[in-house]
């Protein structure tokens, strides 16, 4: 199995490059979080994984490590392709993935495009666990903070504010302050609303 490339990065779109090895140019898919943290036409390692189907083989590249093993664990799961599993890693960090994961946030999971409540139970039910051993993630602190947060999100909801843009502030707010009371997120992101 093809587990890295490095080479001179020759093509790059938001949802493939072709990287020149030796002479050799290979495709690979990727999400828009690798897009956004690729320089421009230098050389480049990217962790792959290859797809192997009946009608196609794919190698999707990944920045780093830990979102190649995400996109592993989301395959994994019966009903969630590589398509869906790429689409899921372009719309959040592997970081917000594996902290939905396990925080059982049915809601932000389903928000992916193609991802509908039952397949977003099913991503939680079987990741879960593997999730927390594998990334080793305090199951304890991420509950208070997804309760805060939700309880943040509700109050600046019922002051008017809309959730998508409350939701993107309120994030960073939690994830530079792991121990915000409801108030303190609520105070912060007045500030930046």
């Amino acid at each position: 199995m093809i587990t890295q490339i490095r080479g001179r990065l020759v093509e790059k779109s938001p949802t493939e490059v072709v990287i020149d090895c030796n002479g050799v140019g290979y495709l690979l898919h990727i999400s828009l979080n690798t897009f956004s943290s690729l320089p421009t036409n230098e050389n480049v390692i990217l962790y792959t994984h290859l797809s192997i189907r009946e009608d196609a083989h794919t190698l999707f590249g990944f920045i780093n490590k830990t979102e190649r093993e995400v996109f592993k664990l989301l395959i994994s799961v019966s009903g969630v392709g590589p398509s869906i599993a790429r689409t899921m890693c372009s719309s959040m960090t592997s970081e917000e993935i594996q902290n939905a994961i396990a925080s059982e946030n049915v809601a932000l999971i389903q928000s992916v495009k193609g991802i509908g409540a039952k397949t977003a139970q099913r991503v939680i039910v079987d990741l879960k666990d593997k999730i927390l051993k594998t990334f080793d993630i305090d199951e304890v602190s991420i509950s208070t903070n997804n309760t805060n947060k939700d309880e943040a999100l509700s109050a600046l909801e019922v002051l008017g504010f809309q959730r998508k843009q409350s939701e993107k502030i309120v994030n960073s707010i939690v994830k530079e302050n792991q121990d915000a009371s409801v108030e303190k997120i609520i105070k912060l992101a007045l500030k930046n609303l």
